[in-house]
């Protein structure tokens, strides 16, 4: 079995919108990154996400942007539950697509893999698989209503 997951969720905001809501760090500051978030998601970048449930910045590094399309990112994961890859890091990768609906709204799909098949893989896989709900879930809020789902949720 090879720890993976995705998750899908429909924003009732057209494709331009939801998307820019995740590359911009002010916007994601807004809903999902309590901590701050650095740097705009461009193919090559490093940018830094922080989180007050998960202090300190993590890097994120930014593999592919296709404006409105797709986003892929890599970031760092739990040392015995990642693999370590070619350039000796233990990091899963995250995907990331956005989709027009017929009736205007955009469907969001984020997908990760890349953990180990051991049982601190699987627990990684999962907590991250919340964190994105979470993310989904606040994003919705924010855009849609204004609303801060995460504000005072973690600290």
């Amino acid at each position: 079995m090879d720890p993976k997951f995705t998750i899908t969720g429909r924003i009732a905001k057209p494709v331009a919108e939801v998307f820019e809501a995740v590359v911009n760090p002010d916007h994601l500051t807004e809903y999902f990154t309590t901590g701050g978030a650095k740097g705009r998601l461009e193919a090559g970048a490093v940018v830094t996400w922080d989180f007050h449930d998960f202090p300190g910045a993590f890097p994120v590094h930014v593999v592919e942007v296709e404006k409105d399309r797709r986003i892929v990112l890599r970031w760092d994961g739990v040392e015995k539950a990642v693999p370590t890859d070619a350039s000796g890091a233990r990091r899963t990768t995250v995907t990331m697509t956005f989709e027009p609906t017929d009736d205007g709204r955009t469907l969001v799909r984020i997908s990760e893999h890349g953990w180990l098949e051991t049982p601190e893989g699987l627990s990684a896989s999962y907590g991250n698989c919340e964190g994105w709900t979470g993310m989904l879930c606040a994003m919705k809020a924010w855009l849609e209503h204004g609303i801060k789902l995460r504000e005072g949720f973690y600290k």
